[in-house]
């Protein structure tokens, strides 16, 4: 199973995909910053991080983050997080990442995550957009929800 594009809009980049864990099971790993690098597809999360072991709307946390060989932090700010369905949060430069997990009536449970970026000002925004950032963000948000579904996938 591979993940599959989600429409909701030009500036939102999303995919979902089906996990064989509870919601419960995934929201302890997405709503956790000190386990975002086992989510994270674009091999750009450390494993450190410095904040709540659950996220709560308007808690603060820092990741450790390395890109292009070149190491740093990005503390970000929880806009939203709702036990076992929804957590989100903004980074400095205006986007936020969503993840999303909706319980399936068959056990497993459907997961999105998302990269909106139409909170980021103008020239920033095309200036990422010049750059790759937002096909890479793509490909990214791709691996990661495909690392979490071969995670819980039957042997």
């Amino acid at each position: 199973m591979t993940p599959e594009p989600v429409e909701r809009g030009p500036q939102v980049i999303a995919h979902c995909i089906r996990v064989e864990a509870s919601a419960e099971e995934l929201y302890a790993i997405i709503a956790n910053p000190h386990r975002h690098h086992e989510l994270d597809g674009s091999g750009t999360v450390r494993t450190t991080a410095i904040g709540p072991r659950e996220l709560q709307p308007g808690d603060r946390f820092r990741v450790d983050m390395r890109k292009y060989g070149i190491p740093y932090a990005i503390t970000m700010h929880t806009t939203r997080a709702q036990p076992h369905r929804v957590v989100e949060w903004r980074h400095p430069g205006g986007h936020r990442w969503r993840w999303e997990v909706e319980p399936a009536d068959d056990g497993g449970t459907l997961v999105t995550e998302s990269y909106d970026f139409s909170g980021q000002a103008a020239p920033l925004r095309k200036a990422l957009e010049i750059a790759g950032v937002h096909r890479e963000n793509d490909g990214g948000i791709r691996a990661s929800l495909q690392r979490l579904h071969d995670r819980f996938a039957s042997s």
